[in-house]
Order: structure tokens, then sequence, then C-alpha cells
């Protein structure tokens, strides 16, 4: 089974509570994350809440198409709620 991310809810700062389709809840601080070119705006609080799922690719995206691997999300985040 491929790794998608299904739903996604701004927290406060950089961090996120992302929803998988195996049904695992895990929060994610991306603050450590933000480098690189296509990551700069993100930095602006306000950029960074305007975060969504994309369809076609199955992982979180911002408006300047900057996203991240729904695998290194799932590694990276903590676990709100264990997968049933």
């Amino acid at each position: 089974m491929f790794l998608h991310v299904t739903n996604v809810v701004y927290l406060e700062d950089y961090k996120l509570r992302l929803k998988f389709n195996n049904r695992a809840v895990k929060d994610v601080d991306l603050s450590d994350e933000l480098y690189g070119e296509v990551f700069e705006p993100l930095k602006d609080i306000e950029y960074f809440k305007q975060i969504a799922v994309n369809p076609d690719t199955n992982t979180i995206e911002w408006p300047n198409g900057a996203d991240f691997a729904p695998e290194f999300l799932y590694e990276i985040g903590e676990e709100v709620r264990k997968v049933a």
C-alpha cells in the first residue's frame, strides 16, 4: 500500500495534524524543514497556513508547489491516534 495524506489541519506555528490513508493521525512540526528556495515563502506563517491536500499527488502542498513526501511526513510525525 502506498502512503497518502488524506487530510490536513493547521495547528499553530509550523505544526500540522495529518491524517493518512492507513488511518494514522500524526502531528508534524515543519519548523526545521523549511530550507531551500521553494520553502522560503512558507516561513511567512500566513502563507504557511495556505496548506492543502493535493488530490493528484496525495500529499500536502502550498500554492507555490512546495510539498513533502507522505513517507517523510509519516516518519517525522508524532502519533496522535493509533492505527486501528
